[in-house]
C-alpha cells in the first residue's frame, strides 16, 4: 500500500478551503440541495487539501448546507489526513464498522436532496441508498463544476508554473535533446516522462509520442514503432506539478518537410492562433471550437479534425469547461482550457498543436510560450 495527501492549491490554508466550502454552500441553497457527498475524486481535495486513495475502504466528506462537515476515513488512513478542524470534522472508521451507514446516520434521514460526487463507486452509492430510500440524489458537479471552473490568482499561478515547466521540455524537444531517430515510441515517451519529473512535475499523467502515420490516431498509446527519418512525431505530454496539472502538444519533423505536410501545418498553426484569439470573456465556449475548426474548413481538412478543440483544466487534466460545438456557457475570468486543433490523414500522418489558455479581464492569457512552428530536426 502507497498514497499521499495532496494541498490542492500552493500555499493553501484553513482560509482558502473556508471560502471554498462556503461557496460550494450557497450553491447548494440555490440548487435545493441538503447534503453533498465526495468520495474518490477531485472534489474532496478542492475542499479539504486531502486526497483520497480509491480504495475498497470508503472515504467519504459528507458536506450538508448547514451544519459541520465531516470527513468519514478509514482508521488505517486518518493519519494521512491533515486535520483542519475550522474546515471538517474527522470521524475515523474502524474494520468492522459499516462506513455506509456511518455516513447515513451524518446525512440524516431528514435530508431530501443529495448531491453526489461524479466519481463516487457505485457499490457505495447503491448502499447509501439502501439506508436512505426516500432521498432524491443528484450529482455534484452541477454544484462544484461552476466554482471549480473560475480559477483563483494561486490557481493561476500554479497553472503557470505548471505550463512553464511543460515549456522547458518542449523546448529540449525543439533543441534536439530528445532523441529521436532509432528509438522507440515507449523509449522516448520514458525520456520526455523523466525530463518532466526533472522539470518540477509531482506526476506524469501521460507522454503520447506517435511518428509518421500513428500520429493520425489522437490519443496513439506510444509503443514498439521505431522511429524513422522523414516523417512527422506527435509529442503531446502533461502532468501534476503542485496540484494542478500542465498540456502541451508540439510537434517536429525529421529532416526536409514534404509539401503536403508543410500546409496543412500552416493552416494548423493559424487554427490555433485563432481559437486563442477567440477566447474572450463572454464568448460560449462553442465559439472557440468554431474559431478554430473554421480556419481548418476553409483550408479544406475538415473531415481530419475529428474531435473538440479544448477541455477545461485544473486539479484534473480534463474538467469543466469544454471548447466544443453545442456548448454555449460564456467564458468567465479565471477559466482555464486548452485550445488544440489537428489534422489527421489516415495512414499517413496527423499533428496537433495545444497551449493552455485562462480568460482574464486583460484577453486570453496563455500557459505556454514554446516555439509553435514545426520544428525541423537534423535527422
Amino acid at each position: 500500500m502507497s498514497g499521499h495527501s495532496i494541498v490542492s492549491s500552493p500555499g493553501a490554508d484553513a482560509a482558502v478551503f473556508t471560502d471554498r466550502v462556503d461557496r460550494t454552500r450557497r450553491a447548494m441553497r440555490e440548487q435545493g440541495i441538503d447534503v453533498t457527498l465526495l468520495s474518490v475524486g477531485l472534489d474532496m481535495p478542492y475542499l479539504t487539501g486531502y486526497h483520497a486513495m480509491p480504495l475498497e475502504r470508503l472515504t467519504m466528506l459528507v458536506l450538508p448546507v448547514d451544519g459541520d462537515a465531516t470527513l468519514v476515513v478509514p482508521r488505517l488512513e486518518a493519519p494521512r489526513v491533515h486535520h483542519l478542524p475550522e474546515v471538517f470534522g474527522l470521524v475515523p472508521w474502524g474494520e468492522t464498522e459499516d462506513p455506509v451507514a456511518i455516513t447515513a446516520s451524518l446525512v440524516g434521514r431528514s435530508a431530501g436532496v443529495i448531491a453526489i460526487g461524479d466519481t463516487m463507486w457505485a457499490r457505495f452509492l447503491v448502499e447509501l441508498m439502501n439506508h436512505l430510500p426516500s432521498a432524491s440524489y443528484r450529482r455534484a458537479v452541477d454544484v462544484l463544476g461552476p466554482i471549480r471552473m473560475r480559477k483563483d490568482a494561486a490557481e493561476i499561478a500554479a497553472l503557470t508554473a505548471a505550463g512553464a515547466a511543460a515549456d522547458r521540455v518542449a523546448a529540449q524537444l525543439h533543441a534536439g535533446d530528445i532523441a529521436l531517430v532509432g528509438r522507440t515510441e515507449a523509449q522516448v515517451s520514458a525520456d520526455i516522462s523523466a525530463r518532466l519529473l526533472a522539470e518540477g512535475h509531482d506526476v506524469v499523467n501521460f507522454a503520447i509520442v506517435a511518428a509518421g502515420e500513428n500520429a493520425a490516431s489522437p490519443h496513439h498509446h506510444p509503443g514498439s514503432r521505431v522511429i524513422r527519418r522523414g516523417e512527422i512525431v506527435l509529442c503531446d505530454f502533461g502532468g501534476t506539478m503542485n496540484g494542478y496539472c500542465s498540456d502541451i502538444t508540439r510537434c517536429v519533423h525529421l529532416g526536409p518537410v514534404p509539401d503536403d505536410i508543410a500546409a496543412a501545418y500552416a493552416v494548423l498553426k493559424e487554427s490555433e492562433a485563432a481559437g486563442v484569439r477567440a477566447a474572450t470573456i463572454g464568448t460560449p465556449c462553442e465559439g472557440i471550437d468554431r474559431a478554430a475548426r473554421d480556419v481548418i474548413e476553409a483550408a479544406g481538412y475538415g473531415e481530419f479534425f475529428i474531435h473538440r478543440t479544448g477541455h477545461g483544466i485544473g486539479m484534473d487534466a480534463h474538467e469543466d469547461p469544454y471548447m466544443v460545438s453545442g456548448n454555449t456557457l460564456p467564458l468567465e475570468a479565471g477559466h482555464a482550457f486548452s485550445v488544440e486543433p489537428g489534422i489527421y490523414v489516415p495512414g499517413k500522418w496527423g499533428m496537433r498543436l495545444e497551449d493552455i489558455v485562462v480568460a482574464t479581464t486583460d484577453g486570453p492569457q496563455s500557459m505556454n510560450h514554446a516555439n509553435h512552428d514545426l520544428v525541423v530536426l537534423d535527422a
